[in-house]
């Protein structure tokens, strides 16, 4: 190879790295707390200068805190566990922040007890993660609350593992920001 073309192999890719990285002057920790409220929010999440960061609307997000969205219940309970209440909250910043995004809250149930009695069951757990949502900002038109009982399965087998994956809520998104 000629001088010149070898030159330009070593300084064109060496050139392109250096161009990439950010100039950012933020501290680790508030850069940190920008993107937990950005992501939540539903900004994109795009900072230069990030390694393997994630680029695109929050919701597609496969790490970030709206990937969750299957809250479970403990059998004949329609209360949100503790654990699952930064799911809801991370969800409820996202419609706040979105005023056209819009949620359908599935209510499932495992396939013990009446057909009614599941039913009902799965609303109550629907209307549940409704209160959160609705409590921490989102708005009434956008949630919409539907019981499939124990309808829709995820699980097929007839023990504790099973029916506990059937016990919950799905939120689905049907309209984004």
């Amino acid at each position: 190879m000629k001088l010149p073309t070898k030159f330009l192999f070593l300084i064109l890719p060496t050139a392109i790295l250096l161009g990439c990285q950010g100039t950012g002057t933020k501290s680790g920790e508030s850069a940190a707390i920008e993107d937990k409220s950005s992501a939540a929010s539903g900004a994109t999440t795009s900072a230069a200068g990030d390694t393997g960061a994630f680029r695109g609307d929050a919701l597609d997000d496969p790490a970030g805190a709206l990937s969750k969205r299957i809250v479970y219940f403990a059998i004949d309970s329609s209360e949100v566990a503790q654990e699952d209440r930064a799911t809801v909250s991370a969800h409820a910043r996202y419609l706040s922040g979105n005023a056209t995004a819009a949620v359908t809250l599935e209510g499932h149930a495992d396939e013990r007890g009446s057909r009614e009695y599941n039913l009902a069951l799965g609303e109550r757990r629907g209307n549940a993660v409704r209160q959160l949502l609705l409590a921490e900002g989102a708005a009434t038109k956008q949630i919409q609350v539907v019981s499939y009982g124990e309808e829709k399965p995820v699980a097929t087998g007839h023990d504790e593992t099973s029916w506990q994956q059937n016990r919950r809520v799905e939120i689905s998104y049907t309209s984004r920001k």
